[in-house]
Formats: structure tokens, C-alpha cells, sequence
């Protein structure tokens, strides 16, 4: 069987990236958080800390996820609903208010504007004294997958790319401790696909992005040591772990035969997971604490380096304190009191979870076959190749559940006939109305002058092709230039995909 006989932190890594695994370290408990204000969602972030967190997540909002600023008519009635406002510099300087980012790494869920608030984290750890060299953590900057599964892109594939690959080569020289790119397969899994497709249409993406930043100029081995994944952490047990080794075993494959890596580094896919949001259910909440344990211990027992659990509450609403911490035991009882850490792939040689991960692996190569026919993933997504896929998907799983060919229990079976509302988290108008007095205030007191300067030059810069792009976002972030005004100076010059 393929993978018994390797050894942990040794190429292809199907049995993890280092040798030791969690008997050196655990994973990073790292529970995503972000909503109503940027002043509460730091109070969150202490909490979990508090807690025993060890990394931060950070959810934006809507309107910041696709450029838009707070006041802007189209954000009205999403301001801090499902993560936080980030309008300009100001907001995420009290989004980390009295947290050393010397000390933590933070993971940010940002696509489209993810250079906007690198940029803006960046400063914020200036301000505090730290290095840009010193500060440590992840932007998911994965715009392919928002084209597929989830809808936050804003300019054309091919402008998105350019800004994704500056990205790249700007960390490369200021930031090198920052993990550049979160290839995404979550979304991919949440819009409804399998298992052999969440991890072939990721890989696919994660291809244009290398190749992008070959054409780009960079070096495979220096930019490929810092891309990083993003899985989803499904209900089947056995095949969610097989998923995870075979996920560091065809990224190897891919680096090291496809694009002639040779820094083992750059061929390890290390990869943060995120129990299944599309698995909870509203009915009988407290079953989700179950589910979600048993998803957590398949990313731990596949090797995770990070890792969210879902709070019981999230089929209803933003998670409350009290859920967030039951969430964040469930890791640390699995890390303290499991005993799994204390062994390196504890499943390999098992004929059913080595015949799963071959199993995977074909699957994926074959899909990663198709879509190399096709020109690659930006024309397979113009295309509609993978949203086809992914809905025919989608449409049997429903089709099991309805048919109860697929059991789901609490909803299509097992099924109370009254059940006892829980207590949720509601984010009243209070806080939109502060964010929106906020913003005014700051566009009133800054050197408007310098902000327009900083965004002419922006736009000049995007029409040059060769240019990078990020230190001219960078000095807009300086100047509390907002993320919608960085934003239009970018949609005047790359126009807007409309889906087409």
C-alpha cells in the first residue's frame, strides 16, 4: 500500500510535512471570527485568546470582501453581518488593539481586496513597532475559486491574477514570513462538490497560480514554499483523512514533476481545515457538536497544520461566546486528552484508508487531465466546467437526502416534533450607524490631497502592466485612502467581471 511505507516530512508527504508532526507541535487552533464592529470583534479575538486560541482568523464583512465602503448605497444592510467592516486604516487599528502581531499569526478570509489589507496589516504592525519581516499568517487571496463556488471576485480573472502574483513577489522581498495564497478547496466543497473534486479543482487553480507567477518572473522554489490550502473538513470520516493525504501526495507530484521544484518546501502542501459549514443543521443544534468532533479529528488524524471548528449555532446565526468556546474545546480535547497526537499518521497501512487515498488520487489526476484539455483552469471556469460539475454534485446529494438514500440525522430522520429556540447573536443597527458616523470622521480629518495624489498614482501604475501594484496600495493604506476608493481606482482601469 502507497503510503505505508513512507516516511512523515519526507516527499511525496502523505504522511505529513515534518517528521515529528504533533508530537512536536499541535496544529494551530485558529477559530474564525469577525462582526458588527471592528471594536467588538477585537474583544472576540481577546477572548479566544484568552481562551487558548493560538492563531487568529479573521471574517470581513460583505461589502469589504468586494470593495465596497460602508457608506456606499450598496452596502446598506450588510455592514458587520457576517464579519467585519474594514473601511480604511483606522478600523483595523482597533481591530488589533492590544494584540502583539509579533506574537501571533493571523489568517485573513480576503480575496479580492486581500492586497487592500495586507497593506492595511502591515501599517498596523508598523505602528506597533514590528517589522514587516516579523509578522507572520495568511491571506486566502484565492480570486479563481470565488468564479466558481462563491461570487466575491470583482475585476477579470486575468487582473485578478496580476494582482495576486504581486503579491507574491512583494512578501517575497517585505513580508517572507507571510503565507502569500490559501488555495481554497472549503467553497469548492460548500457550493456542493465531492471530495475527488474539491481537491482536483483546487489543484487546478493552484496551478494557473504558479504558472502566473512563472510568467511573472518568480522563482518556483522561492514563492512556491509559501502557498498554502484550505480544505473542508466533510462527514465521512475515513474518506476526509484519505482526502488529506492524498492532498500532500498529488501537490508534491505536481511541484516537483509539473514545475521542476526542488526545494522540498515548496512542494509540501501544508493546509489549514474548516469543519463542513454546509453539514450543520438549524434542527437539534446540539447534534452539530458531534459532527463537527468527528470532522475535526479527520483533519487531525489527516495531518492539518490549522484548523476552525464550527460553533453548534452557525445554521442560525453568528455564533454566540458561549458556543465559540464549546467549539474551541472540541479542538483542545482532541489535541490534550485524545492521546492521537502522540502518534504520526496513526492510520497508514490501513487497507481501507491507503486504497482511498490511491483511490483520490487517480480521480483527481483525471479531473486535472481535463482541465489542462480545456487550456487550464481560467478557461475551464469560462467555460463553466467546474460549476457544472460541482451542481450536478450539489443536486445528488440533495436527491440522497430527499430520497433518504443519505441519512441526516435531526432532519430526515430521528426528527422532533417541537423544538426549543436557542439564544442567538443578533447585530442590531447601533453598530452600522457607528461604523457609517466613523468613516465620515476620518475622510473629514485625512490629508485628502495626499489621498487623491495616492490614487491617481494607483490607476497610472495599473495601466503599466510591468508594474507591481501593491506599494502603490500600500501608500494609499498609509494616507486612510478607503478599501472602496483603492478599489474604483482599480475598477476604472480592469472594468468588472460580470460572470460571463
Amino acid at each position: 500500500m502507497s503510503g505505508a511505507g513512507e516516511k512523515a516530512g519526507q516527499y511525496p508527504f502523505t504522511r505529513g510535512i515534518y517528521e515529528e508532526m504533533y508530537k512536536s507541535r499541535k496544529w494551530t487552533m485558529r477559530q474564525y471570527a469577525g462582526f458588527s464592529s471592528a471594536k467588538d470583534s477585537n474583544t472576540r479575538y481577546r477572548y479566544l485568546l484568552e481562551q487558548g486560541q493560538t492563531g487568529l482568523s479573521v471574517a470581513f464583512d460583505l461589502p469589504t470582501q468586494i470593495g465596497y465602503d460602508s457608506d456606499d448605497p450598496l452596502s446598506e444592510g450588510e455592514i458587520g453581518k457576517v464579519g467585519v467592516p474594514i473601511d480604511t486604516l483606522a478600523d483595523m487599528e482597533v481591530l488589533f488593539e492590544g494584540i502583539p502581531l509579533d506574537k501571533v499569526s493571523t489568517s485573513m478570509t480576503i480575496n479580492s481586496t486581500a492586497s487592500i489589507l495586507l497593506a492595511m496589516y502591515q501599517v498596523v504592525a508598523e505602528k506597533q513597532g514590528v517589522s514587516s519581516h516579523d509578522i507572520r499568517g495568511t491571506i486566502q487571496n484565492d480570486v479563481l475559486k470565488e468564479y466558481i463556488a462563491r461570487g466575491t471576485y470583482i475585476y477579470p480573472p486575468q487582473a485578478s491574477l496580476r494582482l495576486i502574483t504581486d503579491v507574491f513577489s512583494y512578501c517575497n522581498e517585505n513580508i517572507p514570513n507571510w503565507n502569500t495564497i490559501s488555495i481554497s478547496g472549503y467553497h469548492i466543497r460548500e457550493a456542493g462538490s465531492t471530495a475527488a473534486q474539491e481537491l482536483a479543482f483546487t489543484f487546478a487553480n493552484g496551478i494557473a497560480y504558479v504558472e502566473a507567477a512563472i510568467a511573472a518572473g518568480l522563482d518556483v522554489d522561492k514563492f512556491g514554499a509559501r502557498l498554502s490550502f484550505f480544505w473542508n473538513a466533510h462527514n465521512d470520516l475515513l474518506e476526509e483523512i484519505a482526502k488529506f493525504r492524498a492532498s500532500r501526495r498529488i501537490w508534491a507530484k505536481i511541484m516537483k514533476e509539473r514545475f521542476s521544484a526542488t526545494n522540498p518546501k515548496a512542494m509540501m502542501c501544508r493546509f489549514h481545515t474548516q469543519t463542513g459549514g454546509s453539514t450543520l443543521t438549524a434542527q437539534q443544534i446540539d447534534n452539530n457538536v458531534v459532527r463537527v468532533t468527528l470532522q475535526a479529528l479527520a483533519a487531525v488524524l489527516g495531518g492539518t497544520q490549522s484548523l476552525h471548528t464550527n460553533s453548534r449555532d452557525e445554521a442560525l446565526a453568528l455564533p454566540t461566546e458561549e458556543s465559540v468556546r464549546l467549539a474551541l474545546r472540541t479542538q483542545q480535547v482532541i489535541g490534550f486528552e485524545s492521546g492521537v497526537t502522540n502518534y504520526v499518521d496513526p492510520l497508514a497501512g490501513s487497507e481501507v484508508i491507503e486504497s482511498l487515498t490511491d483511490e483520490l488520487e487517480r480521480e483527481v489526476f483525471d479531473y486535472i487531465k481535463r482541465v489542462d484539455e480545456m487550456g487550464g483552469a481560467v478557461k475551464a471556469i469560462e467555460l463553466g466546467f467546474f460549476q457544472n460539475e460541482i451542481g450536478s454534485s450539489a443536486y445528488q446529494y440533495q436527491q440522497d437526502i430527499e430520497q433518504q438514500d443519505r441519512i441526516i440525522v435531526g432532519q430526515n430522520k430521528f426528527t422532533l416534533e417541537e423544538e426549543v429556540q436557542p439564544e442567538i447573536l443578533e447585530i442590531g443597527a447601533q453598530a452600522s450607524r457607528e461604523q457609517l458616523a466613523s468613516l465620515s470622521n476620518i475622510k473629514e480629518r485625512r490629508n485628502n490631497t495626499a489621498v487623491q495624489q495616492c490614487l491617481l498614482e494607483l490607476k497610472q501604475a495599473a495601466t503599466d502592466s510591468q508594474e507591481n501594484l501593491f506599494p502603490y496600495i500600500l501608500s494609499a493604506v498609509r494616507e486612510y485612502a478607503s478599501i472602496g476608493e483603492i478599489s474604483n481606482s482599480l475598477r476604472e482601469i480592469f472594468g468588472e467581471y460580470s460572470g460571463g
